[in-house]
């Protein structure tokens, strides 16, 4: 950017578009918190948007989930119907197919709930992502109710900052490997002992002066497998964002670059429909991204139950 507000028409859209887009799939700055709250032991408590969006999260979930099953539960017999039935169907699936041929059916039924709420869980936070609730108060608060973008005072252009893919934030994909990782400790223990659970990190049998190599590089793997869990989960949800916006982005990039409207109009030809294909992409991502990481720490858990070397 040039001083005195002298910049190239170039610079000018290409830092706005690079600012854009991370607007968009940031979490909200310590700038912008939805709620203002204090500092607790030095640590800022205040509400982000990710934040705001882990209780709309746990809120749905409770609501599309947690309600017809109890329903179905008090009822006390009969076959399940409607939303029930798709969530038994769900439910089937995980046990059957993701949590019994890895954990083996004597675990099965310890570790199937937590599994299950992880997919749920991160099913829910992906698809909310896909939802623009944020842009669509902000086109009806600049559009409708007449209020400018730059009215830092007004309470919707506060809430706009940031994305609202919860899973895009390293800090809650690292926040559910966490659990993960403490998970395949607590499993090796109840299934061998607390001591034996950290012999079977290595093989037996094998000459003392490989064990020198060999236990390093399995400390290593208890870390990268919560590492491997933070990383592909947040980077597959933050990627597909970036990429509609940078797809889209191109109508203004080259409507400035030739100094034509036209020239943006043509390209939206090609950068809306780009634009939805990946759309269409996300969403399968959506479901993919949920189930790839129940299956791996489904995985993980049954590799400290079910020791083989």
């Amino acid at each position: 950017m040039i001083s005195g507000g002298e910049q190239t028409h170039d610079s000018s859209v290409v830092d706005q578009v690079g600012e854009n887009i991370i607007h968009h799939v940031s979490n909200s700055d310590i700038q912008h918190p939805i709620v203002h709250l204090p500092h607790i032991f030095g640590i800022d408590m205040s509400v982000t948007k990710h934040v705001l969006m882990l209780w709309i999260v746990a809120v749905l979930v409770s609501v599309a989930i947690i309600i017809p099953i109890r329903k179905y539960l008090r009822q006390g017999k009969g076959q399940p119907s409607g939303l029930a039935n798709g969530i038994e169907s769900v439910v089937q699936f995980i046990r059957d197919s993701i949590v019994a041929p890895n954990v083996g059916p004597k675990w099965v039924n310890t570790w199937t709930p937590l599994i299950l709420t992880f997919f749920f869980f991160i099913l829910f936070s992906n698809a909310i992502g896909m939802v623009p609730i944020f842009d669509v108060l902000g086109v009806f608060n600049r559009f409708v109710l007449g209020v400018p973008s730059s009215d830092s005072h007004n309470f919707i252009n506060g809430i706009l900052h940031g994305g609202v893919t919860a899973t895009g934030n390293f800090n809650v994909t690292a926040a559910l490997a966490t659990i993960t990782f403490f998970t395949i400790i607590i499993a090796g223990t109840k299934a061998h002992g607390f001591i034996q659970h950290w012999k079977n990190l290595a093989p037996h049998g094998l000459a003392w002066p490989i064990y020198i190599i060999l236990i390093p590089i399995e400390i290593i793997g208890m870390f990268v497998r919560p590492f491997a869990l933070t990383m592909r989960l947040a980077a597959n949800m933050t990627g597909g964002h970036i990429a509609i916006l940078a797809i889209l982005s191109f109508m203004a990039i080259f409507a400035d670059i030739f100094q034509n409207v036209l020239i943006g109009v043509g390209m939206a030809v090609v950068s809306i429909p780009m634009a939805v294909a990946i759309n269409g992409l996300e969403i399968i991502v959506v479901i993919v991204q949920a189930y790839v990481f129940t299956l791996l720490s489904a995985v993980f858990i049954g590799m400290a139950i079910n020791v083989q070397h």
